[in-house]
């Protein structure tokens, strides 16, 4: 069985997931770190290769396809989805998945923002202390991504409302509680 999780940037999908995977004993995979394994460069100078975005996710769904063809060890496992995971190409490739359990993680935009993370252009983390005006920036921007992808949320098995969690730890135990016994254990039944 294979969990998919979904959600915006800086929900926690990576940090929540590989917790997720550590609790049901499965392989974790970050599919961004996937991605530049398979193109050998960094996400933001992969999407400047491209014209358009569209041509970016299909690398994306390429890479996707990759790990979940080439590793014996995907087969039951968790993979964090970059935002647009559930739409175009990407989704095309979960959907083919007959053991795909897909979880969309939902959080208040206040908490996602104290999580924002900044990168440079090689993907190495960037320290940057927002100003008042930039959090109210980014916060509109947090809303915005919440109410556009919203909308491919409606093909996830479970959404998860990880508001008020204080941690990533207590945060997967909200997924794992919220997943069927059926996925928590790999069965196909």
């Amino acid at each position: 069985m294979r969990i998919f999780i979904g959600g915006v940037s800086c929900v926690g999908k990576t940090t929540i997931g590989a917790r997720l995977a550590d609790l049901l004993r499965r392989k974790f995979y970050d599919l961004d770190a996937e991605v530049q394994r398979h193109f050998g460069t960094s996400i933001e100078r992969l999407q400047q290769r491209h014209l358009t975005l569209d041509g970016f996710r299909r690398d994306v769904a390429q890479a996707l396809q990759h790990l979940l063809l080439s590793r014996a060890e995907s087969r039951n496992c968790v993979i964090a989805l970059p935002p647009s995971g559930l739409m175009g190409p990407c989704w095309k490739v979960v959907q083919r998945m007959q053991d795909a359990f897909v979880v969309v993680l939902n959080d208040i935009p206040e908490n996602i923002l104290e999580r924002i993370t900044f990168y440079d252009i090689d993907s190495r983390p960037v320290n940057k202390i927002l100003g008042d005006d930039e959090r109210l920036y980014y916060l509109q921007e947090i809303r915005k991504d919440i109410r556009y992808f919203k909308r491919s949320w409606r093909k996830a098995n479970l959404v998860v409302d990880i508001a008020g969690c204080f941690d990533a730890e207590n945060a997967a135990g909200r997924v794992l509680e919220a997943l069927p016994p059926h996925i928590r254990t790999g069965s196909t039944s």
